[in-house]
């Protein structure tokens, strides 16, 4: 059973590697370096890095606040229930 899977990838590789060179390649007219672009088509993506980093944050101090806040109702209810059966 190894042998066939090995065999299997081998063949996955070998089918592979001539689209792998058969890619065009850029012709030097096409780039453009990032100092020629003009600041109107740049993307400002530090602020939006920044952004995502700081939403994900917020939205998981949150989720952790709603899971904290949940487990002390529960804990709560926990002590309620065993002083009533005392």
């Amino acid at each position: 059973m190894r042998f066939v899977r090995v065999c299997l990838c081998v063949a996955a590789i070998a089918a592979a590697t001539p689209a792998m060179f058969a890619q065009p390649k850029p012709s030097p007219d096409e780039f453009v370096p990032v100092t020629d672009v003009p600041e109107s088509e740049q993307i400002p993506a530090l602020r939006l890095v920044a952004t995502a980093y700081g939403f994900i944050w917020v939205v998981l101090l949150g989720y952790v606040w709603t899971v904290g806040k949940r487990l002390q109702t529960v804990e709560n209810e926990l002590d309620q229930l065993q002083r009533r059966s005392k």
